[in-house]
């Protein structure tokens, strides 16, 4: 089940204001290899923010995005040249269809049970053609990102109209060696706050994730430690993952 976050209509606009372009990493990053697939999937488009950014950028090629929220794809569909899919990863029956599927923003680490992983993979291999691509980001566990999960660390967000909306990140269940539970809390003005959103996120080693691509006929083309494009290391803030088919 997606988090309040990315199902509610409100939060899905405050996580725009929040994630802007201009502070992402990960859409300079990906953009040439998105701009060279013919066809793009983007499973946890969300609001389909870099869905649109390409379209306007020129590509003429099929663009697709996929998320279980609709919440999210409530903002994602002001835009009819794209396609949008509510559904999961996991029951998705594409084959052979998208030259690059791409999840950015850390959604692979939303699949937190191995049978999610397990599928979820198999159906990225699935729905790649043969020269295809699958291209994700996780945060290396061995950074500790979540120590930074704190209420000092609050975050002040400007929406359109204005409205200061605080973000403060909590962690309610510590690492357990697989996972982590947080919760961001959202204050301000709006009369549809304060709200809680609870979240969960699983944490993979780099054997661990060779591995699961490996399972699912999958294998690393290429890795890299951090949106500068750093080799991997072994304390790299992200686990960033070109795969192909094995």
């Amino acid at each position: 089940m997606a988090d309040r976050l990315f199902t509610d209509d409100f939060l899905a606009g405050v996580y725009d204001a929040w994630h802007q372009r201009a502070v992402r990493d990960d859409f300079d990053f990906y953009w040439p290899w998105m701009m060279a697939a013919s066809s793009v999937l983007d499973v946890g488009c969300g609001t389909g923010m870099m869905l649109h950014a390409l379209r306007d950028a020129g590509h003429a090629g099929r663009l697709c995005g996929l998320d279980p929220a609709e919440g999210m794809l409530t903002q994602a569909r002001k835009r009819a040249d794209i396609e949008w899919v509510l559904g999961d990863l996991a029951a998705s029956t594409w084959t052979g269809e998208f030259d690059l599927v791409i999840m950015t923003g850390h959604a692979f680490q939303a699949l937190v049970s191995d049978e999610e992983v397990r599928l979820s993979l198999e159906a990225i291999r699935r729905a790649l053609t043969g020269n295809g691509r699958f291209a994700f980001e996780t945060r290396n566990p061995a950074a500790h990102a979540w120590e930074q999960w704190k209420p000092e660390n609050a975050v002040d967000v400007t929406l359109p109209d204005g409205e200061q909306i605080r973000i403060i990140t909590e962690v309610v269940a510590p690492f357990d060696g697989h996972t982590v539970t947080f919760t961001h809390s959202f204050t301000g003005r709006s009369a549809r706050l304060p709200v809680v959103s609870s979240s969960t996120l699983m944490f993979l080693e780099p054997r661990e994730l060779a591995a699961r691509l490996q399972d699912a006929g999958l294998r690393i083309e290429r890795q890299y430690g951090d949106w500068n494009g750093a080799p991997l290391t072994a304390d790299s803030p992200e686990i960033i993952t070109i795969g192909v088919l094995a």
